[in-house]
């Protein structure tokens, strides 16, 4: 659908990789240092040394291109203005640096200028242009144009649906809230109108229209009982007694933000973020309280790696926001993968105590204090979401099953393993609980053919796993039956290389049938490969080195073990 578009992702791409000729030695620092930050997506880094480089070089155009690229990403209209007006202006084409004089031309809401010809291939690109245009057009004050130029682009093939859903926020801007709802109810709609967004936005329609109850049926319907605040909120006003006010788009500069966001939400899955964000952030410089938008561009500077920003982007969504709650989960996330897991905590703990009714937000807290072996915690977090949550089908199985671990961790096997059964109710063919628990029962070394059945499952629906691999031939070692757990082993340590619990399992299995020689190297090699700093290891190196020094025989027979021959007879 947006295949145009994706040449123009291309394009970025070779613009913040490529060698561009520098003209002096002087300037070779700044540039590389601005080539590394822009490789590993660091804007603000890359802004700073192309700038740099800038100066030194002032017409060169990939750096000024690169210039361009680094603060737009990071929502800098006015810094990258400049520099694009000057790359234009020398005949270099550019869609970034025409997406940029766009977006300035729309904050001085310079119609006219936005509906001059543009030359072939210099526009930001066809859907972009088209969609800038009509909401132009209304802005100049010449609705039946724009309907025209709105209907004109929903000729184009793939683009109907963009067209139309634009169409419709057109009409409903001018409160022509009849028009909008017969764009909404065509089949020829397209997909774009089914989104999370568009919805909501025909809820607020039909409200309009005193259609409540087909507003209700409708949000009913497309999001299957299913709620979180913002659906609610919908919901309650929808129960109330004055229309719900339609507040998707209230102006034209709104309908031109909401081109860029809705461009931005469909490149989410087809370009890379560091496209998908360019567009992302034209969509608040025109609206800043776009709260998706805000959303998108967080979650893109997140999967970037760049989680300072993905904070700081999160931290903008109001506390009176309906989604405020989906922020702050997000900022969570990206202080716990920033290495900041206190933080992280404590961000989720103020959640819980501001919107403690959501299963959801106790199941995050429960999850970043198991993260931290904070297993007692976590346990009540856990126990709140389980309260809350009112229909124990579908993804609620991972919330009985993070808990059994805790369980588990704490010594509670009774608990726990009535939260994995739990889980498994509900998700019977899981393969990490089945393996879980099967594990577990198998080093408790009780219910030992259930174990084997359940692990036995849990391989055929992960062939790939090393955990499980190692997990079923570990039950089969435990059961005596050394040689059909040998090739199990050794393909978990084809699958897990360096990981020291099973390389130590193999090399058990390998002093059970006799290669006791191997059995030593593969103790050794798990010794090489144990973090004795990481708490979570499961590793028990000194056990390994007592088994590399009088052999498994003997240190089964310190611990009150039952030898390997009686198992093996």
């Amino acid at each position: 659908m947006l295949h145009r578009l994706m040449t123009s992702a291309a394009v970025l791409a070779l613009s913040l990789t490529i060698a561009a000729p520098v003209s002096a030695q002087s300037n070779a620092g700044a540039y590389l240092a601005a080539r590394s930050a822009a490789m590993q997506s660091d804007f603000e880094q890359a802004a700073s040394y192309f700038t740099q480089a800038l100066a030194r070089d002032p017409r060169n155009t990939a750096i000024m291109e690169s210039v361009v690229v680094s603060q737009l990403a990071l929502g800098r209209v006015d810094r990258a203005l400049p520099v694009a007006e000057a790359l234009l202006n020398l005949g270099q084409p550019s869609q970034i640096a025409q997406l940029v004089l766009t977006a300035n031309m729309i904050l001085e809401e310079d119609y006219e200028g936005l509906l001059a010809t543009t030359p072939e291939g210099e526009g930001v690109g066809p859907l972009v242009d088209g969609l800038i245009k009509a909401w132009a057009l209304m802005g100049a004050g010449r609705a039946n144009d724009a309907l025209a130029a709105f209907d004109s682009i929903s000729e184009e093939p793939g683009l109907q649906g963009f067209a139309l859903y634009h169409k419709a926020m057109a009409l409903a801007s001018v409160g022509d809230f009849e028009g909008a709802e017969e764009i909404f109810s065509a089949d020829t709609a397209g997909a774009v109108v089914q989104t999370r967004r568009g919805v909501l936005a025909r809820a607020e329609i039909l409200s309009q229209l005193d259609r409540d109850a087909e507003a209700l049926e409708l949000l009913q319907r497309m999001f299957n009982g299913a709620t979180d605040p913002e659906i609610e909120q919908v919901i309650e006003a929808l129960n109330g007694d004055t229309p719900v006010p339609f507040r998707h788009i209230t102006s034209v500069r709104d309908g031109f933000a909401e081109v860029f966001f809705s461009v931005a939400a469909a490149l989410r899955s087809e370009a890379g973020p560091e496209y998908t964000i360019l567009y992302a952030q034209v969509a608040l410089t025109l609206r800043p309280d776009h709260v998706d938008g805000l959303l998108l561009t967080a979650d893109l500077f997140e999967t970037l790696e760049q989680y300072a920003q993905a904070i700081a982007v999160y931290k903008r969504v109001p506390a009176n926001d309906p989604a405020y709650h989906a922020a702050e989960l997000g900022r969570a996330e990206a202080l716990r993968r920033s290495d900041r897991p206190e933080a992280s905590i404590e961000v989720l703990e103020q959640l819980a105590r501001s919107h403690g009714h959501l299963a959801t937000v106790h199941s995050a807290l429960g999850d970043a204090q198991r993260q931290q072996d904070r297993f007692a915690e976590a346990v009540v977090a856990y126990d709140k979401a389980a309260a809350l949550v009112e229909d124990r089908g579908g993804p609620s199985w991972f919330l009985y099953y993070a808990r059994a671990i805790c369980h588990e961790r704490l010594g509670n096997w009774e608990a726990a393993e009535a939260d994995f059964r739990a889980a498994l109710e509900i998700n019977p063919g899981q393969p990490q609980v089945l393996n879980y628990l099967g594990y577990s029962l198998v080093e408790k070394q009780i219910k030992l053919d259930e174990a084997l059945e359940m692990i036995e499952r849990a391989a055929a629906a992960s062939p790939d796993s090393g955990y499980i691999i190692d997990s079923l031939g570990w039950a089969l070692y435990r059961l005596g039956r050394y040689d059909e757990a040998l090739p199990h082993m050794e393909r978990a340590v084809e699958l897990m290389a360096v990981d020291p619990v099973v390389n130590d399992h193999l090399g058990d299995v390998y002093w059970a049938v006799g290669r006791k020689r191997e059995a030593e190297f593969q103790w050794a090699r798990a010794l090489s490969f144990v973090d004795e700093t990481d708490p979570m290891s499961e590793a028990k190196p000194e056990r390994i080195r007592r088994k590399l020094e009088v052999g498994l025989d003997a240190v089964l027979a310190e611990e009150g073990a039952e030898p390997l021959q009686v198992a093996r007879d």
